[in-house]
């Protein structure tokens, strides 16, 4: 049996969509939607633009070079996800089956990848390298807006995964070209 691009993609969306509708039907209990929404909401900038005000004003000498790491890391994120996106033109989960209980509006059509996920983890790594006492904080919450953008609906697990993994890339890539 020969495998193609396409049988892996179909298995992969073939599971994606299975997922998608067990998420849709669960009814987390309060605490859980609560912490979704909010990790999603965090995820939408303001934890990274507060994350750069306390780097800036108590970040010391590594701040800079941390500041610069992650602004590379993250507006590479925005590039690549918007780029890939308009090619994938994958529809979000929401756009397929409407969600029991979140009613969100998703930034754009398209779902492959997570920019979420790319950004959370483009920030994460080199904040982290740099500061590790703030790794395990960071890395709870971008793992947290990774999950809440599947329990939300408003991507497939599999989006989640590769903008993660697209994330820690490029969150490397901006640590290796900080130390040209």
């Amino acid at each position: 049996m020969m495998i193609t691009g396409e049988t892996i993609r179909s298995y992969i969306d073939t599971r994606d969509q299975r997922l998608m509708r067990r998420v849709h039907r669960w009814r987390p209990p309060r605490w859980v939607r609560l912490w979704m929404i909010y990790s999603t909401r965090l995820g939408d900038g303001w934890l990274w633009y507060s994350l750069a005000l306390v780097l800036f004003l108590f970040g010391g000498p590594n701040g800079w070079r941390t500041l610069g790491s992650a602004a590379l890391a993250a507006g590479a994120g925005i590039i690549v996800f918007k780029s890939i996106k308009r090619l994938s033109g994958r529809k979000r989960p929401c756009a397929l089956a409407s969600h029991c209980w979140a009613a969100m509006i998703p930034p754009d059509q398209f779902s492959f990848p997570s920019g979420h996920s790319i950004t959370a983890f483009a920030v994460t790594i080199p904040v982290g390298v740099h500061y590790p006492d703030l790794m395990t904080f960071l890395l709870f919450w971008a793992l947290s807006i990774a999950v809440s953008r599947i329990i939300l609906g408003m991507h497939f697990l599999s989006d989640v995964i590769a903008g993660s993994l697209i994330g820690v890339g490029l969150g490397c890539l901006s640590l290796f070209l900080g130390k040209l």
